[in-house]
C-alpha cells in the first residue's frame, strides 16, 4: 500500500528529522483520520514497520498512520535537551498541511511510546481523541528520577529530579482535565512484562478517579511479538471511537 518517509527540518528540535507515513489505498476516499504510532526508548520511526505487520493490518482502513522519530525524549519538552512535545505539535501541523486529514486523530505507542501516547492525548485532547498504551512506562514523570545511575541521570535530564505533579506526570494530567474533555483511553500489558506493576498502578489510579477507560492484561512480555499481536486491538479501539473501520470489499 502507499507509504512515504517524510524528511523535514524541525524548528522545535533545530535539526533534520523524519517520520514514516502509511497512506490509505487510493480507492478509499479522503479526508482521513490520523493515528500517531509512537516507538519505544531504543527504537526510531522505522521500527513499527520493520518489526510488525502494521501495514497489513491497516491496508483496508481509511486511516493515515504517522510514525514519528521521538528519539529518547519521551515525547515531552525536556528540562535539559530536546523539545519533543513541541516537535510532535509541529508534526501535526505538517501532516495537516501535506495530507487530506479529518479533525479526529488518535495515538498509540509502546513502552516509552505508550507513556507518550497517553501524555500527548492528555496534553492535547482537542487533537488526540483516542489513546492506546501498550506496555507503557506509565510511572515516568510521576516517580522521582534517581540520579545515582546512568538511567536515572538520563531521565532526570528529561523530566527533572522531582517531576511529580507537573506536565509530565500522567497521574496529575488526568486529574486536571474535566471528565468531559478526557480522551478515550485503553491500556494493555503482558503479565510477564517488567512494567506490569506500573500499568496496574495507573489503572487503579484511573479507577479511583472514576475515569472511564479500558484495561487488559495478556500473556506475554516486553516483546515485538506481543505488540504485533495487540496493536490490532488498538486499531479496533480507535476505529470505534473515531468512527472509521475496514472498507467494504
Amino acid at each position: 500500500m502507499p507509504g512515504c518517509e517524510l524528511h523535514y527540518f524541525s524548528e522545535a528540535l533545530k535539526m533534520a528529522t523524519a517520520a514514516n507515513v502509511i497512506l490509505p489505498k487510493p480507492d478509499l476516499a479522503g479526508p482521513y483520520p490520523v493515528m500517531f504510532l509512537l516507538h519505544g526508548l531504543s527504537d526510531d520511526h522505522t521500527h513499527w514497520s520493520r518489526r510488525t505487520s502494521i501495514e497489513r493490518y491497516v491496508e483496508d482502513m481509511p486511516l493515515i498512520v504517522v510514525m514519528p522519530n521521538g528519539g529518547r525524549g519521551f515525547y515531552t519538552d525536556a528540562a535539559q535537551g530536546f523539545a519533543y512535545e513541541l516537535a510532535m505539535v509541529e508534526l501535526v501541523r505538517l501532516v495537516k498541511a501535506y495530507f487530506p486529514t479529518k479533525p479526529e486523530w488518535c495515538v498509540t505507542g509502546l513502552s516509552m511510546g505508550g507513556y507518550g501516547a497517553l501524555r500527548l492525548a492528555l496534553r492535547f485532547p482537542d487533537i488526540f481523541r483516542s489513546a492506546h498504551s501498550h506496555s507503557g512506562a506509565l510511572w515516568f514523570g510521576h516517580w522521582p528520577a534517581r540520579e545515582d545511575d546512568d538511567w536515572g541521570r538520563e531521565f532526570a535530564r528529561v523530566v527533572g529530579p522531582d517531576p511529580a505533579g507537573g506536565k509530565d506526570d500522567l497521574y496529575a494530567l488526568v486529574e486536571k482535565l474535566d471528565k468531559k474533555d478526557l480522551p478515550a483511553m485503553r491500556i494493555d500489558c503482558g503479565v510477564d512484562d517488567f512494567l506490569l506493576d506500573a500499568n496496574r498502578a495507573y489503572h487503579e489510579h484511573l479507577t479511583s478517579l472514576g475515569v472511564e477507560h479500558e484495561y487488559q492484561e495478556f500473556p506475554g512480555a516486553h516483546t515485538w511479538e506481543y505488540w504485533d499481536e495487540h496493536v490490532r486491538e488498538a486499531l479496533a479501539f480507535h476505529a470505534k471511537n473515531l468512527g472509521f473501520g475496514v472498507a467494504a470489499k
